[in-house]
C-alpha cells in the first residue's frame, strides 16, 4: 500500500516525492533534488526568490582514464539578478560544493528567463475607517512630536484597524 512502511507508520507525501522525483532528476538535470531544495540556503534569500538551479552539465569522458573535470552549473535567473549572480558566482561554487561533499562544480552558467516565484501573501483588502476609529488614532498618536514618525504609526494604525471586521 503506497504511504505504508512496513511498521505501519504513516509516511510524508514529499518523501514519496522525492523517490520518485530524484531518480528523474539525477537523468534529466544531472543533480539531485536536494540542491533545489536548498537553494535558498545556498545563493540566500535575496537570490533565490529570482533563480534557480536549471542543471549541471558534466563534461563527457571518453576513456576511464581520463582526469576529473569539474562541472558546469547552469543557473536560470531574471534581469537583475543575473548581474548579482554574477559577482557571487565564486561563493555561491564553493558552497554548491560544499553541499555536494566534493569540488564538483567549476564554473556557472548564468541563463537569463523568467522564474516563477512565490508571490507571497496577497495584500488584504482594507475597509475605510470609521470617524471614531480615525479620531481614536489620531488621539493616540497626537502626541508624538516628530512628524515622520506620527505619520508612519497613523498609517500602521489605519492598516490595522482596517484589517479589522466591524
Amino acid at each position: 500500500m503506497a504511504g505504508k512502511r512496513p511498521f505501519g507508520n504513516p509516511v510524508p507525501v514529499s518523501d514519496l516525492a522525492t523517490e520518485i522525483l530524484d531518480p528523474v532528476l539525477r537523468k534529466r538535470a544531472g543533480m539531485s533534488i536536494g540542491l533545489v531544495q536548498s537553494w535558498e540556503e545556498i545563493a540566500g534569500p535575496r537570490l533565490a526568490s529570482r533563480s534557480r538551479p536549471e542543471k549541471i552539465q558534466w563534461p563527457r569522458r571518453m576513456h576511464e582514464d581520463d582526469p576529473f573535470e569539474p562541472a558546469v552549473l547552469v543557473i536560470a535567473c531574471e534581469g537583475v539578478a543575473a548581474l548579482h549572480l554574477q559577482h557571487e558566482t565564486g561563493e555561491i561554487i564553493n558552497r554548491v560544493n560544499a553541499f555536494l561533499g566534493f569540488n564538483a562544480i567549476g564554473r556557472i552558467r548564468i541563463v537569463q528567463k523568467p522564474v516563477t516565484a512565490d508571490q507571497g501573501r496577497p495584500k488584504p483588502s482594507l475597509r475605510p475607517l470609521t470617524a471614531a476609529e480615525k479620531a481614536k488614532l489620531s488621539g493616540a498618536v497626537g502626541m508624538i512630536e516628530d512628524d515622520g514618525v506620527r505619520a508612519s504609526l497613523e498609517r500602521l494604525g489605519a492598516t490595522i484597524l482596517g484589517q479589522k471586521k466591524v
